[in-house]
């Protein structure tokens, strides 16, 4: 089971964590992890080289878990409010492709058994 906890301050989307396995394939050979991996990597490096932005990341392998924060998503971080609605809205189109992913479970052969989950949570940035 993968579960993806998105960070929200004010409404605003700053971050996510992924922790688990969905379990659909072998390790290194699952497409689902490899999307959630590929889609990862492609905020972090948009929100670093596209945007100008901070990000925060950090990957634990051992514990299958991967935490993704950008303060600016943040306006008490990044002054810059197109950076701030750019930031934010790679974070919340995520979100909402998992929630259709998992609205439509009958495209998606790894939902159909719960092999993921996804949480919304309102925490101030730490």
């Amino acid at each position: 089971m993968t579960t993806i906890t998105f960070f929200r301050s004010d409404g605003i989307f700053y971050g996510f964590e992924e922790s688990g396995h969905v379990g659909y394939g072998e390790w290194g050979e699952d497409p689902f992890c490899a999307m959630l991996s590929s889609t990862t990597m492609f905020i972090v490096d948009a929100v670093e080289d596209v945007y100008h932005g901070t990000v925060q990341y950090n990957i634990n392998e051992d514990d299958t878990v991967i935490t993704v924060r950008s303060p600016s998503a943040l306006p008490q971080f990044e002054a810059d409010e197109r950076v701030r609605f750019a930031v934010s809205g790679l974070f919340l189109t995520y979100y909402l492709m998992l929630e259709d992913m998992l609205l439509h479970d009958d495209m998606y052969e790894f939902t159909k058994d719960s092999g993921f989950e996804i949480k919304v949570v309102d925490r101030e940035f730490e």
